[in-house]
């Protein structure tokens, strides 16, 4: 079992950035492919990004390529979402998840741990 813990949520202004965190622990964390969900209000979780070190592979929805990128630094551990040109659309509680193996995942049944979640509110 993985235990991931998310930071860096926060309240941000139309057009701003913010980094979210996710520190891993539990497992090796190379061995990990690492994506990014996000749920707003009174909507399902969707697929935000992901990342796998092993195979380099990373993957993004259609709607924040361009503005969210994934990183990730193994001797952290920590898995990271840099996120610019923000809109009020981007609003939602974000989710960090862990899942064994290299292949890019985007559907949220296939990951094993997740993180308790950060909030992120876009807004003037």
């Amino acid at each position: 079992q993985v235990q991931l813990v998310e930071s860096g949520g926060g309240l941000v202004q139309p057009g701003g950035s913010l980094r979210l965190s996710c520190a891993a622990s539990g497992r090796t964390f190379s061995s990990l492919t690492m994506g990014w969900f996000r749920q707003a209000p009174g909507k399902e979780r969707e697929f935000v990004g992901v990342s796998s070190w092993r195979s380099g592979n990373t993957r993004y929805m259609d709607s924040v390529k361009g503005r969210f990128t994934i990183s990730r630094d193994n001797a952290k551990n920590t898995v990271y979402l840099q996120m610019n040109s923000l809109k009020p659309e981007d609003t939602a509680v974000y989710y960090c998840a862990a899942r064994l193996g290299s292949y890019v995942s985007t559907s949220l049944n296939e990951y094993d741990s997740w993180g308790q979640g950060t909030q992120v509110t876009v807004s003037s």
